[in-house]
């Protein structure tokens, strides 16, 4: 959507406001990311939301409940990137479906790709740092759901979820009922409607902080702290990422800034899924869930998952950029 840029770019000169100026060009940087996501925001929401009609949670309880071991981790990593696209959203599914009694390994597979991974993520990555990119991101992020399930799996963590969710334990199935096609497009318009509402004040916020950076911060000063000359960048942007709260489409734009201001592509990478994964207020919800014990191994888990592909996207960024 380049062109989109230049049409903003051409606009903006008609009415006499000078683009190569810092106040100039945070109005364009703005405009444009906030028009570009939101054009892909909605076409990608209906589409995928058409999709789910097809993975309600039941169903899904069923297909998860055909598979043991490593592959009933890597099929519920792959539905996860299926599902609603922040954690807040993603952790009443992680409630019930450990509620009906699939293994908690399993469900804290999903419970990690659903935020940090989904198809919307994919074509939104790919439209901003490219193919490679965008591709190492959604399989690193899929090989950390799978190893963080697998460790809970084996450590049998069962006694740290809390009581009121394994009492509610039940192996009755609760029938999908059948959608027509209209059905499915209508409930795809419907999320589209609500998605937005929730989601666009994070890309409101994420666009302007994307354009603060982009325009006003000194691309010095970016490089020293979230570059090759800071060896801790990438615990740093984890540890800034973790108050936050936001989902893909409103970390992209502030990403999508400090990569250009030199900041390193794993550091950036780090940073978000440090904040689609282990929000603050996700995981005051998911404390709600779980017991102290369980959640400090949870974002451990995440932590160290995450600081790793930083450093190693950081280590390979000639591959990539």
């Amino acid at each position: 959507m380049k062109w989109l840029n230049t049409v903003i770019n051409s606009g903006l000169s008609a009415l006499g406001l000078d683009t190569s100026s810092r106040w100039g060009g945070s109005i364009q940087f703005f405009i444009y990311d906030v028009i570009k996501i939101t054009v892909l925001l909605c076409v990608l929401i209906f589409v995928i939301s058409y999709i789910q009609s097809f993975f309600p949670p039941e169903r899904s309880k069923r297909i998860l409940g055909r598979f043991r071991g490593i592959w009933a981790n890597i099929i519920a990593a792959l539905l996860g990137t299926v599902t609603p696209f922040c954690s807040c959203s993603s952790i009443p599914l992680f409630i019930g479906f450990t509620s009906a009694g699939l293994p908690l390994g399993v469900t804290f597979s999903f419970l990690i790709s659903s935020p940090m991974v989904d198809l919307g993520s994919l074509v939104l990555l790919m439209s901003i740092f490219g193919t490679r990119v965008a591709v190492v991101y959604v399989v690193v992020g899929l090989i950390i759901a799978v190893i963080g399930g697998t460790i809970i799996e084996k450590l049998h963590m069962e006694n740290h979820v809390e009581e009121f969710i394994r009492n509610a334990k039940s192996s009755v199935d609760i029938e999908s009922p059948d959608l027509s096609v209209n059905d499915r497009l209508i409930y795809a318009k419907e999320q589209v409607a609500e998605t937005f509402k929730k989601v666009f004040p994070y890309i409101l916020v994420g666009v302007g902080i994307g354009a603060v950076i982009h325009n006003w911060i000194p691309e010095a000063w970016v490089q020293n702290v979230l570059g090759s000359n800071n060896p801790f960048g990438v615990i740093l942007a984890v540890l800034v990422g973790v108050p936050m709260y936001a989902d893909i489409f409103g970390t992209i734009p502030i990403a999508e800034a400090l990569l250009a201001k030199g900041a390193l592509l794993g550091t950036v990478l780090s940073f978000m899924m440090a904040v689609t994964t282990l929000s603050l207020p996700s995981m005051i919800m998911l404390r709600k869930a779980v017991k102290p014990k369980l959640l400090g191994l949870f974002i451990a888990i995440c932590a160290v998952g995450i600081i790793a592909v930083g450093y190693l996207f950081n280590a390979f960024q000639y591959l990539f950029i």
